[in-house]
Order: structure tokens, then C-alpha cells, then sequence
């Protein structure tokens, strides 16, 4: 990132420090897709939330199907979205044909891991097949995913650097064929509009470079052990999960009572439940996972970082013991 601010340019200017900027740029670019085995396009954006946007808006295609525990943030892009629901942590590609079958096209949004359960939703090359055999688009949201697992089989999906390790304010849409979107004129070979924050894209693809789950302080083996110890309070929502992200239930404790005493202690935790207005309100996540209304609002979020290390894993679990 010092690097970018250096030699930092509008990498859409003419003059010799516009194309030194772009230089970076588009060597970025390619960085970017040989971390993630990608042998489309990259355009960068804001951050996941601006990815979305566009792929659900500029795609040539105006229906879009979304699976039932998307981000919010894909709701908002897409607010009339068809939803289909889940089973087993994820989409019934019978169900999901039903819905496509002999209807417009559509752009169907389906996640890689859920966010605040860590359900593996998107696992397998069958939902793209399915997708494309009805004249539709397959878009993964990546955000809890990329350089973590394996990339799915998709022909759009969205990165979002912070969650990576990266720096926040940048991500990226990918796109196997630039040929599925309506350009807008602007940056990003017209299909984003807005300067490239280039020192924030040096600076995703460096912690791209870094290693992934290989390099982060906790091991596979520390994570599944970690996982191992709560599994009277885990709560599975589907039948394959990451070992980043855990939704823990108390037996007696809620979800707001457990964020202030865990802060309190030292550990930033998420709530499963989410407060709007003065009231609790039950996650729609949790609500389209199954997951009964008692146990939803004394459920939080775990998620283990790159930085997190075996020391944090067994702090928490003592705190977590602690509860009562």
C-alpha cells in the first residue's frame, strides 16, 4: 500500500504518472487472478457490497433468484429477488431447477459460506450446471470464502479484501466474460464507475499472495479441535462447514448479554440476532437454516482471523466456560 500512495496517479490519465499507476494497476490485475486460480476478468470495486451491486444490475439478464441466507447486502442490490429455500445448509438443485424451468433467464445468487454459521452453501460445480441449463447466471458471493477455499464453479463472484486479510474499501467482482454485463462507462474498462483506490488494490492482492489458511497463526488441526469443544453449543446448519466460522448457542444466556460479557473480557464477538428499532429481532439466516426461535436469540458468531492464534482459541474457550 505504501507503494501505491507513492506512486499514486488517476491510472486513467495519459500523462507518465496516469501510466506508471496503470502499470501497477493491471499487474495488480494479474496478481489477483493467479492467487485465485481465475481465468476471467477482475473488476475492482469498493468492497463486496459494490460487487454485488453491479452483477446484479448490469448482468444482461433482468430475474434474479437469490438462495434464502444471502447477505443483506445482496437483498438490497436486488430487492424484488425470487427466494428459494434451503435444506441441509443448501439449495435442493431440484427445487432450484423448479424455480428456473421454463422461466426468463436469471441471475442466481448463491453464497460460498455463510456468514454467520459458516455453512459451506455453494460446494459443488452441479448448482453452475443447473444454472446455465436454464439460460441463467451463477453468481458466489466469495466474501467468506476466497482465499481460503477453493474458488466454486460460477461464472461471477465477489471478493471482498478485509475479509482476507487485505485492507478494507476494496474488492473485486469477478467475471468469466465481460460479454454477461452492460458496460457504464467510467473505470474498469467501463463497467465500474469511480478512480481505482490503487494503493488499497496493491494491497489485496499482496495478502492474496500471503498464503491463504496455510499461513494464518492457527493450523487446521488447532480449528478443528477448537470446533471439536463446543459441540454441545455448535450449531450444524448444513452438512458440510468451514472451520473459521462457528455459530454458538448458550443454554441460558442471550445473544446481547453474551456480546457485552465476551467484550468485557476481551473477545469481539458478533450477535446471531440482530437489534432494529429497540426490538430483538430473530436473524432471517437462522430463521431460513431452521433454527428454532429460543436458541436463535442466545446464538452469537465466532469467526477465527488469520491473526488469531492457538493462545486466543483456548482464552476463549476457558471465558466461554466461564458463563453462567
Amino acid at each position: 500500500m505504501e507503494e501505491g500512495f507513492r506512486i499514486w496517479a488517476n491510472p486513467s490519465s495519459p500523462h507518465a504518472e496516469g501510466r506508471k499507476a496503470k502499470a501497477a494497476l493491471e499487474d495488480a490485475r494479474e496478481r489477483v487472478k493467479r492467487a485465485l486460480g481465475w481465468d476471467g476478468e477482475v473488476i475492482f470495486t469498493s468492497g463486496a457490497s459494490e460487487a454485488l451491486w453491479i452483477a446484479l444490475n448490469r448482468a444482461k439478464l433482468h430475474r434474479t433468484v437469490v438462495s434464502a441466507v444471502e447477505h443483506d447486502a445482496v437483498l438490497r442490490a436486488a430487492p424484488d429477488a425470487e427466494m428459494v429455500a434451503i435444506l441441509d445448509g443448501a439449495v435442493p438443485l431440484q427445487l432450484l431447477d423448479h424455480s428456473l424451468e421454463g422461466k426468463p433467464a436469471a441471475v442466481v445468487a448463491i453464497q460460498q459460506v455463510n456468514p454467520e454459521t459458516g455453512a459451506v452453501v455453494h460446494g459443488g460445480s452441479a448448482l453452475r450446471e443447473t444454472v446455465n441449463r436454464n439460460g441463467g447466471l451463477l453468481l458466489a458471493d466469495c466474501s467468506q470464502g476466497a482465499a481460503k477455499l477453493e474458488l466454486p464453479d460460477c461464472d461471477m463472484a465477489v471478493v471482498s479484501a478485509h475479509k482476507l486479510g487485505g485492507p478494507i474499501g476494496v474488492g473485486a467482482l469477478l467475471v468469466r466474460d465481460f460479454g454477461l454485463l452492460e458496460p457504464m462507462g467510467g473505470h474498469e474498462r467501463g463497467y465500474r464507475q469511480g478512480t481505482e483506490n490503487l494503493p488499497a488494490i496493491l494491497g489485496m492482492a499482496a495478502a492474496l499472495e500471503a498464503g491463504g489458511l496455510q499461513s494464518w497463526a492457527t493450523s487446521v488441526g488447532q480449528r478443528a479441535l477448537f470446533r471439536d469443544r463446543f459441540a454441545r453449543n455448535r450449531i450444524a446448519t448444513g452438512q458440510v462447514s468451514c472451520d473459521y466460522i462457528l455459530a454458538l448457542h448458550h443454554p441460558s444466556i442471550s445473544a446481547q448479554a453474551l456480546l457485552i460479557r465476551l467484550d468485557a473480557m476481551g473477545f469481539a464477538v458478533s450477535a446471531g440476532s440482530a437489534c432494529s428499532s429497540g426490538t430483538l429481532k430473530k436473524s432471517r439466516v437462522l430463521d431460513a437454516f431452521g433454527v428454532d426461535d429460543e436458541t436463535a436469540a442466545r446464538t452469537i458468531r465466532v469467526s477465527i482471523g488469520w491473526n488469531t492464534t492457538p493462545e486466543d482459541l483456548d482464552a476463549f474457550a476457558e471465558a466461554w466456560e466461564s458463563l453462567s
